[in-house]
C-alpha cells in the first residue's frame, strides 16, 4: 500500500460519496481510503490523527468531505516525488466554487515552492485536500493540534514549512467547494485567535533568530486585526484581554 487517503466527515453523506468517487476514480490506484465519522464532534484535527493512526501507506493525502480531487492528482504528485527525493511533500493548485459559482483566487493566496516559511505566515495558503506527504513526516511533527478546533491546517503548516521544503504544483488538481451552512469556518468569529495561538506556541520552540523575528512582526499584525475585529462586533471583554497581551510582545529590536 502506498498512499493512505484520509477522509474526515461529519454527517455531509452527500458530499462524502462524490468526495470518495473522486478518489476511486484516480489514474493511480494502490491506496486505501479511510474515512473517519467525527462523531463525537472533536474536531478536523482528532478526526484527522486518528485516520493516519490507522494508516498503512508510505504517504497519506487528506481529502476534506466537501472537496474533490482531478483524476490524475495522486498520479501527478507521486511522480513529482519521485523524481524529485529531496521533497517529501508536495502541494498543488486548486478551483475554487461557492454555492456553485467559480471564484477567482486574489493575490495573497498565491502559493510557492521550497522553503516557504515566511509565505504561510501571513494566511493558510496550503489546502489540506491539496497536500500529500511521507507518514514519517506527518510522525515527525506531531501530526494536527487537536487543541485548535479550526486553523489546526494553519498551525501545522507553519511547523512542516520551518523543516521541510514543500514541493508546489501549479495545477488546479483539486476542487474546493464553499458555501454551505456547516462550515466550520461559519462557526467560529475571530479565526485569527486561533492563528495567533498557533504563532505563540510557534515561538516557545526552536526557531532561529530571523524566523523569531517574522512570527512576531506577523503576530503583531493578527492581534491588531483580531483587535479590530472584536471592537466593531462589541467584544469589549475580548477585546481588552487580547490588547493587554498584545502589549506583552516585545517589540522590533
Amino acid at each position: 500500500m502506498l498512499v493512505s487517503v484520509i477522509i474526515p466527515t461529519y454527517n455531509r453523506q452527500e458530499f462524502l460519496k462524490e468526495a470518495i468517487d473522486s478518489v476511486l476514480a484516480q489514474t493511480f490506484q494502490d491506496f486505501e481510503i479511510i474515512v473517519i465519522e467525527d462523531k463525537k464532534q472533536q474536531g478536523p484535527a482528532a478526526a484527522r490523527n486518528k485516520g493516519v493512526s490507522r494508516a498503512k501507506g508510505k504517504y497519506i493525502a487528506f481529502l476534506d468531505s466537501d472537496d474533490l480531487w482531478d483524476s490524475r492528482k495522486l498520479e501527478k504528485q507521486l511522480k513529482y516525488l519521485e523524481e524529485n527525493p529531496d521533497y517529501k511533500i508536495c502541494y498543488t493548485n486548486e478551483t475554487w466554487i461557492r454555492n456553485g459559482q467559480h471564484l477567482n483566487q486574489m493575490k495573497k493566496h498565491q502559493k510557492y515552492h521550497g522553503l516557504i516559511f515566511d509565505k504561510c505566515l501571513p494566511l493558510c495558503i496550503i489546502s489540506c485536500s491539496s497536500i500529500i506527504m511521507e507518514k514519517k513526516v506527518f510522525d515527525h511533527l506531531g501530526g494536527f493540534d487537536e487543541a485548535l478546533p479550526v486553523c489546526e491546517d494553519y498551525d501545522l503548516w507553519l511547523r512542516m514549512s520551518l523543516k521541510y521544503p514543500l514541493a508546489y504544483l501549479d495545477e488546479k488538481l483539486i476542487v474546493k467547494r464553499g458555501g454551505h451552512a456547516d462550515q466550520l469556518s461559519k462557526k467560529y468569529w475571530g479565526m485569527d485567535r486561533f492563528r495567533i495561538r498557533a504563532l505563540e506556541k510557534l515561538l516557545q520552540g526552536n526557531i532561529t533568530e530571523e524566523q523569531k523575528q517574522k512570527a512576531l512582526s506577523e503576530l503583531r499584525r493578527k492581534y491588531n486585526i483580531f483587535l479590530s475585529g472584536a471592537k466593531k462586533r462589541k467584544k469589549y471583554l475580548q477585546w481588552l484581554y487580547y490588547w493587554c497581551r498584545l502589549l506583552k510582545i516585545p517589540c522590533n529590536p
